[in-house]
């Protein structure tokens, strides 16, 4: 039984970890992205380092999780995503 688990878990980050990186929502990418975090301190559990696992949980799907919802966040409330420098106009002459 333990097996299984473990080939399912797998299975799961690897399903996840594609799914994370070919969302072209980023909302829901970051989210993927939190959820492979989660997933991944269960494999470190599962593998008998639950310091590591802690420091997962707290670290790659707490912490970085939240600022890149900040950052998604702050890009929806742009109207461009990315300032267009001003055009030198003396520059074409």
């Amino acid at each position: 039984m333990s097996v299984v688990f473990d080939i399912l878990l797998l299975g799961a980050l690897v399903w996840i970890a594609v799914g994370a990186l070919s969302e072209m929502r980023l909302f829901k990418s970051v989210v993927m992205f939190v959820v492979f975090g989660l997933f991944l301190a269960i494999a470190w559990v599962r593998l008998d380092a639950p310091d590591v696992a802690l420091a997962e949980a707290a670290i790659g799907a707490g912490v970085t999780g939240a600022l890149m919802l900040d950052a998604v966040g702050h890009l929806r409330a742009r109207s461009t995503p990315y300032p267009t420098p001003p055009r030198d106009e003396d520059a074409d002459a």
